[in-house]
């Protein structure tokens, strides 16, 4: 009876508020998201080719030892024993013993993690405080295809930035600032000096996709009639632009940023193996080499849900924006 009353008040709830009914989907998502991330990192890993008891055990040992290894590794259990035996790890916080280092997984994330946070998140804050703003002033002062050269070459400079890929701006960063110039570090972790190339290589294509995103939604924010009516008041250009133009396009800039964000914690890979980052990028690469099942599987998780933590985060951050437009499109 009792259950019975909790279910009917948590419906009542529900229908009362929209915000509750989208939480508990968003939420639902979320698990499903993240139940389809874990299986497939269990899955995929299975595919790297060669035998991980071999690479543990070491290219000379006897097959002996090498079967003595894959027993002790639980290789030898069906799969199936294996993926559940996956899922108590995870829920226990037991992910096991790396098999080339023979160290807890758990206590290598713990160390690594940071530093690629560090890298991902500087990156993002560069992204969002320049490509925002740079967005809205070009969208400003090229709307209804005023100052053609100016447009022209917002264009051609952002197309071209924005196509260059992680690894390729680093290597031309570090030919041009470190090499010729010797301005900033090669690679390494040390100083405020060290951070800078390896989170502008990270941050440069973003910046530049961004920002011609937002143009193009301050052209669509500045045809609308609220536009028109402020104008006609002859509303200062920064009240206008501060209080209407950017508030509003903030929700579709959130949306797509989402998804650019996403693909930026995916590039510290590439971003940290070219500067010698001691961060997840260069030990998931040497893992995958060493055919390092658990330490593989625990990274793709760690990097998969940084990914969907975000997208939650934005969802959430745009229902706090525009609350009425967020649940109706959701």
């Amino acid at each position: 009876m009792a259950s019975t009353t909790t279910v009917l008040a948590l419906a009542h709830t529900r229908r009362r508020s929209p915000w509750v009914s989208y939480l508990l989907r968003r939420g639902l998502y979320f698990l499903i998201s993240l139940f389809v991330l874990v299986t497939l990192a269990f899955l995929l890993v299975q595919l790297i080719p060669g035998d991980p008891a071999r690479a543990s055990a070491g290219e000379m040992a006897s097959p002996e030892i090498v079967e003595a290894r894959r027993t002790e590794l639980g290789l030898d259990l069906p799969m199936i024993v294996q993926y559940f035996r996956f899922w108590a790890g995870l829920f226990t916080g037991q992910l096991g013993d790396s098999f080339i280092s023979r160290t807890p997984v758990i206590d290598i994330i713990a160390t690594r993690a940071p530093a690629t946070l560090e890298l991902a998140l500087a990156a993002v804050a560069i992204v969002l405080i320049v490509a925002i703003p740079l967005g809205l002033a070009f969208g400003a002062l090229t709307r209804g295809d005023r100052r053609p050269f100016t447009q022209t070459a917002f264009t051609g400079v952002t197309a071209v930035l924005a196509v260059i890929p992680e690894f390729l701006a680093g290597i031309i960063l570090v030919y041009l600032f470190a090499v010729n110039m010797q301005l900033l570090p090669v690679a390494g972790r040390s100083d405020f000096a060290s951070y800078i190339l390896p989170v502008v290589a990270l941050a440069i294509g973003p910046t530049a996709a961004l920002t011609r995103i937002v143009r193009a939604e301050t052209f669509t924010v500045l045809e609308q009639d609220y536009v028109r009516t402020a104008r006609a008041k002859r509303m200062s250009a920064a009240r206008l632009y501060g209080r209407h133009v950017l508030p509003n396009l903030l929700t579709s800039t959130l949306t797509i940023s989402g998804l650019l964000l996403g693909g930026m914690i995916a590039g510290t890979v590439l971003v940290e193996n070219i500067f010698a980052w001691p961060g997840l990028g260069g030990t998931i690469v040497s893992s995958i080499q060493g055919k390092d099942y658990p330490l593989v599987q625990a990274i793709i998780i760690f990097y998969g849900a940084v990914v969907l933590l975000i997208n939650l985060v934005v969802d959430i951050l745009l229902i706090l924006l525009d609350p009425r437009t967020a649940l109706d499109k959701s």
